[in-house]
């Protein structure tokens, strides 16, 4: 069997001679793409796990080889509904990688100091530095998606913002940053039994969140505006990706897989020695 092409899961890219106001004319659905599916499974659970180690501990050199030249930076943009996974895949797809060089940051509300400037701002002092691989969980995709959910933000001002978007995204990718980021796209249903999961297990009481049952109840607009949003924000410079996120093993290995595939074609390599080394005995 043939394997599944990354771009079939890649979002169309955003026509700039396209009217803003006319952007669901990409035609691009959520719907379209099953969360149940598989693509990029090798076989069982297990030997998914098999195979994101391998893929884990290439991420782990590609990692090193940029760290040690600091020049390229990689940004990596986790989005999705309440329980996609978004925490279980950092801890799955950096399990093998070195911590050295890798920066997490998870974003959540704003606060009164954030929120009294302008949306990005709390977002550019965490992007990757030269040689650094960082994840957002969560991004300033939040600062779109749910006040326009909760009806704060209006259609010219949600529009302003995605133009934001992209005139900030593609000032990182003409600053070395490559940018590449992922929906984790989870069903409704299991959501439910995500969510139910942690109500019935104390040890999982911790992660629940009343808020998450009042955006479950709007989980149809949140559907909309995710794809309105992926739709304006997927450039050359910073595409998403679809993952089928029902399947937990095969949610990890194919953001793995998407940031290897990304990663390679940096064509990394480890810098040149300060000095000639040949001849020279440590004694």
């Amino acid at each position: 069997m043939s394997k599944p092409k990354l771009d079939n899961f890649r979002v169309p890219y955003f026509q700039p001679k396209q009217a803003e106001k006319d952007i669901r004319k990409h035609r691009f659905s959520l719907a379209s793409f099953d969360c149940s599916a598989k693509p990029f499974s090798t076989g069982s659970k297990d030997d998914d796990k098999q195979a994101l180690g391998d893929i884990g501990h290439e991420l782990d050199t590609l990692q090193d080889r940029m760290h040690s030249q600091t020049r390229e930076r990689v940004l990596l943009v986790l989005q999705g509904m309440d329980t996609s996974g978004k925490d279980g895949t950092i801890r799955a797809v950096f399990h093998e990688v070195d911590p050295l060089g890798l920066r997490i940051a998870a974003f959540r509300a704003p606060t009164l100091d954030e929120s009294a400037h302008d949306f990005l701002w709390r977002i550019h002092h965490y992007t990757p530095a030269g040689g650094e691989l960082a994840v957002f969980n969560r991004s300033h995709y939040e600062d779109v998606l749910v006040p326009r959910v909760l009806g704060t933000l209006d259609d010219d001002a949600t529009q302003r913002r995605y133009a934001h978007i992209r005139a900030f995204e593609a000032l990182l990718a003409d600053s070395h940053t490559t940018v590449v980021k992922c929906f984790l796209h989870i069903s409704k249903d299991e959501q439910r039994k995500r969510l139910q999961a942690r109500v019935d297990d104390p040890t999982k009481h911790w992660k629940f969140d009343p808020s998450d049952l009042d955006a479950r109840k709007q989980w149809d607009a949140y559907q909309t505006a995710y794809e309105d949003a992926l739709a304006a924000t997927s450039t050359p410079e910073a595409p998403w990706y679809i993952v089928p996120a029902d399947s937990k093993s095969h949610r990890n290995l194919m953001v793995a897989t998407i940031l290897a595939d990304t990663m390679r074609k940096l064509d990394l390599q480890y810098p040149p020695g300060k000095m000639d080394l040949e001849g020279v005995v440590v004694k």
